[in-house]
């Protein structure tokens, strides 16, 4: 899938690491962590690596930076394909000591926070939520703040409310989410910015819209733009759990992954904000599978929309990202048409031509 990705983005300069924040006093007593070397590649570690744009990301950065330098993580037994394509450790973002103790033994410049229960996943178990989604998030920025690291974690469209503006939502504007995924990623924003203000923490967040990629879905509520490739393409129809005219913003993985690159990468000069808005386009179900039925020419699809319709309902339509684009002159090149190319070739050759080989060699034997 980032084959021709990869090898068409440029190796731009490797960035200037600035050390950001104070360690705190017991810390200095210590000499926890040296300010990173500005002349190797920084060293980073993902975390929640396993979950939908982990393992990519750790392909990207693993194709600047090399190999040994980008460190997945997560609490899940990864497959030989994972352990082949660079260094994997087990992290339970809830075990601080172990945060700090894999930090100092891989001298970590930069950490990407992944982990997180998605929307409908965390409605499902709240207490959960909190504990990582919450709890995982002080610990991240904790360790951050005392190791002078380069953090990311990603925001969502979910940090908006009923009360927000959908159409467009700006940068800057009323958040008040009715989710606890939505509220603990207002919580993760604003606690982010406070150590960057407080401590001068080089803190960084994007909200990301809904993120297409050809991998399954994992429970969040616009990933229904993923199950109906999948279900399209294997059996030509497809139930829908949202209205035909749920109009949500979307962006493809590349664009996503590469936006996150480029902003880590920016000079901490040209950020105006910690947190921007980040997108591509806006589409409904309806739209979104018009464009599919030029591929499956008799698919066939219903709308039976459940609790999932209400969080839809409550977030932006459009995503306003102008501030993103003047400071740090971010740019998509994925649009509804090529979108829906990629994602019917993704999803042809990676599953289902995959899965029919498999089938026919269990029917040899």
């Amino acid at each position: 899938m980032f084959r021709k990705f990869l090898a068409s983005l440029a190796l731009a300069p490797l960035p200037r690491i600035t050390p950001a924040g104070q360690l705190a006093g017991l810390g200095q007593s210590r000499g926890m962590h040296q300010a990173p070397d500005k002349s190797r590649p920084p060293k980073v570690l993902i975390t929640g690596g396993l979950g939908q744009l982990g393992i990519e990301c750790a392909k990207l950065l693993r194709s600047q930076y090399g190999s040994e330098n980008v460190i997945l993580s997560d609490i899940i037994k990864p497959s030989q394909a994972v352990l082949e394509n660079g260094p994997y450790i087990f992290a339970d973002i809830l075990d601080f000591k172990g945060l700090q103790k894999i930090v100092v033994n891989h001298r970590i410049d930069w950490l990407i926070h992944f982990s997180a229960l998605l929307s409908a996943v965390g409605e499902q178990n709240v207490p959960l939520a909190v504990r990582v989604n919450i709890e995982g998030v002080h610990n991240v920025i904790e360790l951050a703040k005392q190791y002078k690291l380069r953090i990311f974690v990603p925001s969502t469209i979910g940090a908006f409310g009923p009360d927000s503006p959908r159409n467009p939502t700006p940068n800057i504007t009323i958040q008040r989410p009715r989710t606890i995924y939505g509220v603990s990623k207002v919580h993760a924003e604003l606690i982010g910015e406070y150590y960057y203000h407080k401590f001068g923490l080089d803190f960084r967040c994007l909200r990301f819209p809904g993120v297409i990629s050809s991998d399954p879905p994992g429970g969040g509520t616009t990933d229904y733009a993923v199950a109906v490739f999948h279900e399209a393409l294997r059996f030509g129809k497809y139930t829908c759990y949202l209205r035909p005219d749920t109009r949500l913003p979307m962006m493809y993985i590349e664009d996503c992954l590469r936006a996150l690159l480029e902003f880590m990468r920016a000079p901490n000069e040209q950020l105006k904000r910690r947190v921007y808005n980040v997108t591509a386009m806006s589409f409904t179900p309806e739209e979104l599978v018009d464009r599919l039925s030029k591929h499956v020419p008799n698919l066939h699809v219903t709308y039976k929309p459940d609790s999932r319709q209400s969080i839809a309902d409550s977030w932006p339509e459009v995503f306003d990202d102008s501030e993103a684009r003047r400071d740090w002159q971010w740019q998509h090149k994925y649009d509804l048409g090529n979108l829906v190319d990629f994602m019917v070739k993704d999803v042809q050759e990676n599953y289902i031509n995959v899965e029919n080989r498999q089938q026919q060699q269990q029917l040899k034997i």
